[in-house]
């Protein structure tokens, strides 16, 4: 299978008189983790919408690889507090799942122990993790993710952040997530993608913090520098204009596709 799992090619989407979305280019490749970030409403859930299906996009395609799986994990979940669901209820109504996969994923998750709690008293961190659980049940080669450390604490959002690094190197996916924490938002990523109806830059984690179009959606370059930056060790390199060069190839460029 290629390393390529899907592209937005030229993504233009309108509403009316509005203009959500221009020219966006953005490939997904296996062993890759990708972080979206922008302001609010800057199109972020709009692009998320359109790689899920769920939005169809004015101008331009996405093109999926063949045997593309996607694994969806949402903001947030709403469940009725008056409902009885246990976690591994809730894990069991995901269509087509194979029930004997639920212990083992929630093992994998670092949650086993909650197999028989009721949803509703879950923390937020283990609400996260049930719903990256949720992700991951039907053996996805692309994770999407929304937001992953919503309503988690400091230290869970780092926990979550190498949680997420691990299960792409253990089932080297895909990963492309939503974040707005700035002071985490690099945190083992390969490459970031900042957006404001268009892409404002990319590339690496560091190309992108010094890029004048990020500062001047998040700070000045001494508000820029308090960000904190964790370092990536993963099998490639990246070249002067911070794309991703492994083996000659650049991973952020247009991705071929064999059928």
């Amino acid at each position: 299978m290629s390393t390529c799992l899907a592209e937005l090619k030229d993504i233009g989407i309108r509403f009316g008189d509005r203009q959500l979305l221009s020219n966006i280019n953005m490939p997904l490749h296996r062993g890759e983790i990708v972080t979206l970030i922008g302001p609010n409403g800057s199109g972020k859930s709009t692009l998320i919408r359109t790689l899920l299906g769920l939005q169809t996009p004015t101008s331009g395609e996405v093109v999926r690889h063949s045997e593309l799986r996607i694994g969806y994990m949402p903001q947030k979940l709403h469940i009725d507090p008056t409902l009885p669901l246990t976690v591994k209820h809730f894990l069991g109504l995901v269509r087509g799942v194979d029930k004997r996969e639920i212990r083992p994923t929630l093992e994998k998750i670092g949650i086993p122990h909650l197999e028989n709690s009721q949803v509703q008293v879950l923390s937020g961190g283990e609400t996260q993790r049930l719903l990256l659980a949720r992700a991951l049940l039907n053996r996805p080669n692309l994770l999407v993710l929304d937001e992953p450390v919503q309503g988690v604490d400091v230290n869970g959002q780092v926990e979550l952040y190498n949680l997420i690094a691990s299960i792409r190197d253990e089932l080297n996916c895909g990963v492309l997530m939503i974040s707005h924490d700035l002071h985490l938002v690099m945190a083992q990523t390969d490459t970031v993608v900042c957006i404001n109806q268009h892409v404002c830059c990319s590339g690496s984690p560091q190309h992108v913090k010094g890029h004048p179009a990020y500062q001047a959606l998040f700070g000045v370059p001494g508000a820029a520098e308090s960000i904190a930056i964790y370092a990536h060790s993963h099998d490639h390199v990246h070249d002067d204009s911070g794309e991703v060069v492994e083996e000659g190839h650049v991973h952020s460029a247009s991705c071929q596709h064999h059928h």
